[in-house]
């Protein structure tokens, strides 16, 4: 089993993936996608009248600053656009794919943040009416009766929170508790970027080999949303999976590429 994620970047090769995935179902592989969206959210946002913000928390994480204005316009981008087109490509290709965000079938679970503590202009504070949170429980058994039907699983955020309210979850850590739970030989995270960097951006400092106790003093060098990677693989190979891939989701062939050894590859 492989869990691949992969965001909605506009130099991400989403067509190549799509190609991968087909030929390694073709070829009796087992997998499930997880895809994010920001960059698209972000335009949507602007276009809408109500631009995003972002906001660093106290332990140095930025997220997306999710009212609930922005929780609506994050749904359109996530579950709409983005998903159905990889839904709509998928298809063309053979892949019976079915696209479902956290909310389907209560697919990812979590716990709703009271407050989100931030850091801005030096100063702390405290916001409470942001919809964000962190997935705590997937419902495996939703996606192993697709599976075993031969349907390709296409997730999204959001999740569904205990008290049955959408909430903004990181996609990353959301494709790590997707691989915990259904036990993956193998997660995959591609993004724009060879894979872990030591001098970033500076490409030809790429990390190839790390084992998890190599992650302590990833957080150091690691920069912007390549932080929340390097926790989502951290997650995921405590969780039970067994290595974690960061491959560029640029290139050609990016999946296959990122199997065949390319990128940051992490053990436990």
């Amino acid at each position: 089993m492989i869990v691949v994620k992969i965001g909605g970047g506009k130099g991400l090769n989403l067509a190549g993936l799509c190609e991968d995935v087909a030929a390694l179902l073709r070829a009796g592989q087992r997998l499930v996608l997880v895809h994010g969206g920001a960059e698209t959210t972000d335009e949507l946002a602007a276009a809408l009248g109500h631009p995003a913000q972002y906001v660093t928390s106290t332990s140095g994480h930025v997220s997306r600053r999710t009212d609930r204005r922005t929780l609506e316009i994050f749904e359109m981008a996530y579950c709409g656009q983005i998903n159905k087109g990889l839904v709509e490509r998928l298809q063309g290709l053979g892949v019976n794919a079915v696209g479902l965000s956290g909310l389907d079938g209560g697919l990812l679970r979590g716990t709703r943040k009271d407050v989100l503590r931030i850091v801005e202009n030096g100063r702390q504070k405290v916001l409470r009416d942001d919809f964000t949170g962190k997935v705590e429980q997937v419902n495996r058994g939703l996606l192993t009766l697709l599976l075993d039907n031969g349907y390709f699983p296409v997730l999204t955020p959001p999740a569904l929170s205990f008290n049955h309210e959408a909430i903004n979850v990181d996609g990353d850590r959301a494709a790590a508790a997707v691989a915990a739970a259904l036990h993956a030989d193998t997660l995959i995270l591609l993004t724009s970027a060879p894979g872990l960097l030591a001098r970033f951006p500076d490409e030809s400092s790429l990390l190839t080999n790390l084992s998890l106790a190599d992650l302590g003093n990833a957080h150091d060098y690691a920069k912007g949303k390549m932080k929340r990677k390097v926790l989502a693989a951290q997650e995921a190979l405590q969780g039970g999976v067994s290595q974690v891939v960061i491959g560029d989701g640029r290139r050609p062939e990016p999946l296959r590429a990122a199997l065949a050894g390319e990128g940051t590859k992490i053990e436990g």
